[in-house]
């Protein structure tokens, strides 16, 4: 199936800095994608130039088909489109201002009351925007962007500086219209919980680059190790014994942090064997945690740095 979106090779430079170098991606229809990846990794040059608002330096980007060029007027309404920031109206209500922008797609009074409720703010629906707080500013904008009914979802960090309870609202709006509608979602950001949670595709990337994709499962299981040991010692000293002699997994030890890690398949194995060389090495822990891997393991595997840094 031909995908919705398809991005080939694109580039892009500003002054003297390369924010996208050379991606190429696709998403198809109704497909959740994360584009996960620290501040300053390109995710939202990116987007901006899949949105039309910025051009490629080199490459193309097809959306259903048609490049932006001779198509903008068409591509727009396939598009509903949240940037990092929205700026309202101070004195119009949320109802105002989702009828101003009903108007521009000669939407009537019917849709703009259904995405009040969509986004849940009946309550608020005569509450001027300069009174709305962040999290209600936010579901104002995703409401924006989804007056139009949009084949194409694009938001750019929706719930950057956001409270977890009102994360967690935007998050079950999405959930929402992934069971409900034929939405195909781009959604930038650096949680890894928001990608994990929300997309069924996720694309890490870093300094302009894709560094891996794939399904959740796909990234967390790509070696085979989906789950990790993290341990500190009693004595740390002791660490060097651990590294130079033949341990029946790799360590990985963090000496500025004091820890260990190891990547396993089986805790239920791996995890009695791990103690049993433990002891004939006679060396005793101070702390031991057994957790699923993550995506932010995988990029710090990748990168030597974390995905908050």
């Amino acid at each position: 199936m031909e995908p919705i979106i398809k991005v080939k090779e694109v580039h892009k430079s500003f002054k003297n800095v390369q924010a996208v170098k050379g991606i190429s991606l696709n998403v198809h229809a109704g497909q959740f994608t994360a584009l996960l990846g620290p501040n300053g990794a390109g995710k939202t040059t990116l987007v901006e130039m899949i949105e039309g608002i910025q051009k490629p330096d080199q490459g193309e980007i097809f959306i259903m088909g048609k490049s932006w060029k001779g198509h903008a007027d068409e591509l727009h309404r396939l598009i509903g489109l949240s940037l990092q920031e929205t700026h309202f109206i101070d004195k119009l209500t949320v109802r105002e201002t989702l009828r101003l922008f009903a108007a521009f797609y000669d939407l009537g009074r019917k849709r703009v009351a259904e995405i009040i409720d969509l986004v849940g703010l009946a309550e608020k629906r005569d509450a001027y925007a300069v009174n709305l707080s962040g999290g209600q500013r936010q579901r104002l904008a995703l409401g924006i962007a989804l007056l139009n009914n949009p084949k194409i979802l694009l938001l750019d960090e929706p719930t950057t500086g956001l409270d977890p309870n009102a994360r967690r609202e935007i998050w079950n709006i999405l959930l929402q219209l992934k069971e409900h509608a034929r939405t195909s979602l781009i959604l930038t950001t650096h949680y890894m919980e928001e990608a994990e949670h929300l997309c069924d595709y996720v694309i890490i990337m870093h300094q302009g680059r894709i560094l891996k994709e794939g399904t959740l499962e796909q990234l967390l299981n790509g070696d085979g190790a989906e789950k990790i040991i993290e341990f500190t010692l009693e004595k740390p000293n002791q660490a060097a014994d651990l590294l130079g002699s033949r341990v029946p997994f790799p360590i990985q030890w963090e000496p500025d942090l004091g820890r260990g890690t190891l990547l396993v398949s089986h805790f239920e194995t791996q995890i009695p064997s791990f103690f049993d060389f433990l002891k004939q090495k006679n060396v005793r822990l101070k702390n031991l945690e057994c957790r699923r891997k993550t995506l932010d393991d995988v990029f710090t595997s990748m990168t030597g740095r974390r995905l908050d840094e």
